[in-house]
């Protein structure tokens, strides 16, 4: 039998990068060293946004890294998009402390993606099972009030499930490729007024005179970037929310994983108008940030959803994740899918009044889910 410690560490500066990389079993890159060192270097990761790192990292007895997980103590539920804020509340109404709690996740980033990293490691399970022991240890230790693990993959749900963590279902719209030649092949899956109301989308903003650009971090010069962050930090304050990634940031990933950076400009007269800020996987493509100097009619959705489905169809990209809610994305091609959070309850009542939420909630999206099937853009025998 294997024998395995645990050891905790409060900056990702203190494990080795290659040792880090070399647990991840797929290309996301929010889970990359550089990416979360980033957060951590670049200021995105302080007091004032209430996430501090809180890394868990399995070692044999060589001392060798087999297992960890991205971990973080929580002041707030902000950065998550997975909602417990009646939680929080319901704690406090009856004199007990919610925060600090633990929650796996990448921060500000509702992408799926594994959370217990073990490589190809031959004992995955005994070290997963090792992992969320240990966490569940962590939170009573420290009398955490929960342990949420935000948008892991399906393969670890069972596991989670075992371990006593309560599931909880949601929604995003994401784009699937079926070997579609281009994106006029992709439109003609489409019915008819559909079909129509994307070309139109797409000839006012061609008409408008706008150009679309699109290039991958290093293909960006300062200046650029300058433009780019200030889209990105306007429209958070715009909407009154907290541009917690830095220009620093941004800067560190254009050198550190330029390939991982696809960054669609707009425009119009040889000055930049418009831009969305993409990350991208060996097969999927991510939206995240988006921004404009100027309104143009359509231009969102010409940025932010078509450029980026024309770039997962001439690279070969199999799926298009443009980022959390949005129901409008449907009628463009982007279905209802399910993602998954899994959390760990201590106190056994709320455990019990939170697994009953959970219960009535799943209930009602799943009513809700023919709804959102009535929207799809697709001929019925063509639905992905």
């Amino acid at each position: 039998m294997p024998s395995f410690q645990i050891h905790i560490v409060n900056q990702i500066s203190d494990v080795d990068q290659n040792e880090w990389n070399a647990l991840l079993p797929d290309s996301n890159p929010f889970l990359r060293y550089e990416f979360l060192a980033g957060l951590e270097t670049c200021g995105c990761i302080t007091a004032d946004t209430g996430w501090q790192a809180n890394h868990f990292l399995i070692k044999n007895n060589q001392n060798q890294l087999v297992g960890a997980m991205p971990a973080y103590l929580k002041q707030n539920s902000f950065g998550e998009f997975v909602f417990d804020w009646s939680w929080a509340s319901a704690y406090e109404n009856v004199g007990l402390r919610y925060y600090p709690k633990l929650v796996s996740a990448i921060p500000f980033t509702p992408v799926t993606g594994p959370r217990l990293l073990t490589g190809q490691h031959a004992n995955r399970e005994t070290i997963n099972q090792f992992l969320i022991d240990a966490i569940k240890d962590d939170v009573d230790k420290n009398s955490f009030s929960s342990f949420h693990c935000l948008f892991p993959e399906q393969d670890h749900l069972d596991q989670l499930v075992e371990h006593q963590l309560l599931a909880r279902v949601a929604y995003q719209y994401h784009w699937h490729n079926q070997h579609y030649q281009d994106f006029d092949h992709y439109l003609s899956f489409f019915r008819s007024q559909k079909r129509k109301n994307v070309k139109r989308e797409r000839r006012r903003v061609n008409e408008s005179g706008i150009q679309i650009r699109v290039l991958h971090g290093d293909e960006l010069n300062d200046e650029q970037w300058n433009t780019v962050y200030h889209y990105y930090r306007s429209t958070f304050l715009k909407k009154g929310n907290y541009p917690a990634l830095t220009l620093e940031f941004f800067k560190h990933l254009a050198v550190s994983m330029p390939a991982n950076l696809v960054i669609v400009l707009a425009e119009y007269k040889n000055q930049s108008i418009a831009a969305a800020i993409n990350f991208r996987s060996d097969d999927r493509l991510y939206g995240r940030y988006w921004g404009s100097e100027i309104q143009f009619q359509n231009l969102h959705f010409e940025v932010c959803f078509y450029a980026g489905i024309e770039y997962c169809i001439n690279n070969g990209l199999n799926a298009f994740e443009p980022g959390a809610q949005g129901e409008h994305k449907i009628t463009r091609g982007f279905l209802p899918t399910e993602t998954y959070s899994m959390h760990w309850i201590a106190d056994p009542r709320f455990r019990t009044a939170i697994k009953d939420f959970l219960r009535r909630e799943q209930q009602a999206i799943k009513q809700y889910k023919p709804q959102l099937d009535k929207l799809s853009p697709f001929r019925a025998s063509d639905s992905e």
